[in-house]
This record gives structure tokens, sequence and C-alpha cells, in this order.
């Protein structure tokens, strides 16, 4: 076996990509109806934006962070575009998106802010904006939500359409993951943020500012917040004030299970799309095999530990093959 097989098959996405594999061949079994075309592009349109945020929190997760805010980003940004369109001060789509994209970065600007400048931790910052941006999302539509009579019809014909075949939204998300991939593996700033989250006080003697670079992380991971309120409105054709309740946790889930570490320095880009796949499939397929609603939530903790364990120890098992090799 090359050098170049061997480190694909002992990576910790290999043994992600198995886990996730042997799941869809478990819903398989259950259900015949699972892996196919129509179900597979149901699972991409509706969990485009949980899988575009993966990225974001992936970044924010890297420099030794967190952010439990983006699901009320996501609520105030798509509210905030979609009351403007109520009210004709928006003539197209693209300007639905940049307001809901303004939105979403000032909102991660303001905890960036928190966190560098007033040294508040992550978790309890985030928590407090969490309940301030929900809040606001609830006081500026008067807790009313917004309905499809009220929005652009181009705006709706460009999240629920597809191009070349692939959703739009999809497009959005495949766009945003090249443009992370290329920003984390070639260049300054990518390298700064795997320092910053690997040793803080290394960063810090080298010259790097840290307080910056945390500062681009959570103003980039709101912005990706505020794009998918934008197409979580245009998908479902509504804005509501308690949309995406909760969301964050499948994000911060999505995240640890594709191998980020909470202590920071530690992630991929591929590691993060498979774990965000594997919470899209387990959400969707959990309907599909007929579970209770009142079990949804418990099976799909259960399976998240077990994808989690499963992943860990076949890595732990490739990482000492490959080490025997060696002293062989």
């Amino acid at each position: 076996m090359s050098t170049g097989v061997r480190k694909i098959v002992t990576s910790r996405e290999f043994s992600l990509l198995v886990v996730l594999v042997l799941l869809c061949a478990v819903i398989q079994m259950r259900n015949p109806h699972f892996l196919t075309a129509t179900v597979i592009d149901s699972i991409l349109r509706n969990y485009s934006y949980t899988i575009l945020m993966t990225t974001g929190m992936l970044m924010v997760l890297l420099v030794g962070g967190i952010d439990i805010s983006v699901g009320s980003t996501l609520a105030l940004s798509g509210m905030t575009s979609a009351l403007l369109m109520r009210e004709g001060l928006l003539p197209n789509a693209f300007s639905a998106y940049m307001v809901a994209l303004v939105v979403g970065t000032l909102c991660g600007l303001l905890v960036g802010l928190a966190v560098t400048k007033g040294k508040v931790l992550p978790i309890i910052a985030t928590l407090g904006f969490m309940y301030v941006f929900r809040g606001m999302t609830f006081f500026i539509s008067n807790s009313q939500w917004v309905g499809m009579q009220a929005l652009l019809q181009d705006y709706r014909d460009f999240s629920q359409g597809a191009s070349l075949g692939i959703s739009n939204l999809l497009w959005i998300t495949i766009v945003v993951y090249i443009f992370v991939i290329v920003l984390l593996k070639w260049t300054r700033l990518g390298r700064q943020i795997y320092a910053v989250g690997s040793n803080p006080e290394a960063a810090l003697v080298s010259g790097i500012r840290i307080d910056r670079v945390k500062l681009f992380v959570y103003a980039f991971n709101g912005s990706l917040a505020g794009i998918s309120g934008a197409m979580f409105v245009g998908f479902y054709a509504s804005a509501q004030n308690n949309s995406a309740m909760g969301l964050e946790l499948d994000i911060i889930a999505a995240c640890v299970i594709g191998g980020v570490s909470l202590k920071g320095g530690q992630g991929t880009v591929p590691g993060v799309l498979l774990g965000a796949l594997m919470i899209a499939v387990i959400n969707r397929s959990l309907s599909l095999v007929g579970i209770d609603p009142f079990w949804q939530q418990a099976l799909k903790g259960a399976v998240i530990l077990i994808a989690v364990t499963a992943n860990i120890l076949m890595q732990r098992q490739s990482t000492r093959r490959s080490l025997e090799r060696k002293e062989i």
C-alpha cells in the first residue's frame, strides 16, 4: 500500500465515511426507498444551511471558542430581510441575501468584540447573545411571522430553484466550502487560525494578533449564519420568530463528529462535511423508519454517541496499525 493511500485509510475522515456508509446501509434495510435520488436531493436541500454553517463553527472551534448564538443569528437575519421585503424596500433576491449577510456579520462582530475586547468567556458571551438576538427577532417582528405573500417572487424562485440539476442553495454551500478549504489550507490567515487554537502563547510570541484572528472568525461565522437565514426563509417561504431554535446543537454535534477538537487547533473541512451529512441523514431517517417522534431526540443522541465512539475507535486502530508497520 502506497504512503498516500495509507494516509487516507488511517485518517479520521475515512473512518467517519465508513460509519456514514454503514448507517445509510442500515437505514436502507429498514426503508428501501431511502437511498433514492428524490430522498437524497431532499436531504441536501433541507439541510443545506446546516451543512453551510458547520464551516463557520469549525473556524470558531479551531481558535478555541464556541458560538451557541448562531441559531438566533439565523432567525434575526432572515426576519430582517423578510420584513424589508414585506415593506417593499428590497428590489430583488440579491439585495435580500445581502441584507441578511450584513445583519449576520454585525451579530458575529458583536460576539467577537465581547470575547476579544470584553474578555468574556465564549460560552457565556454567546449564551447571552443567543437570547438577545432571539429577543430582537420577536421585537422587530412584533411577535408576528412573515408569510409567503410578503416575499419577493424571484427570492422564492431562487431559494427553491436549481441550476444544472443542483439546488441553488447547495451551490452556495459548495462555493463556501471551497472558499474555506482554500482559506484554511493555503493562506497565512488559515495557518494563524490553527496556531491560535493549538498554542495561544506561542502564537502571541510569534507575532500573531490573536484578537484580530478571533474577531474575524466570529464575524465570518455570523456572516454564514446570516446567509443561512436568507436561505432558510426563502426555501420555506416564511420567516418565523422561533426559526432554527436548537440548531446550534446540531452544528456543534456535526463538528465534534467530524473530528473537531473543542479545545481548539484540530479539525478539517472534509471532517465537518461528513459530520454534517451524518446529522442530516439521522434527522431525515428517523421519521422514514417509523420512529415515534417522542423517541427521535433520544435515538438521535444515541446514534451521535455511537458514531463518535466508533469513529474514534476505528481511527485508533488504524493509527496503531500504522505505527506497527513503521516499527517493522
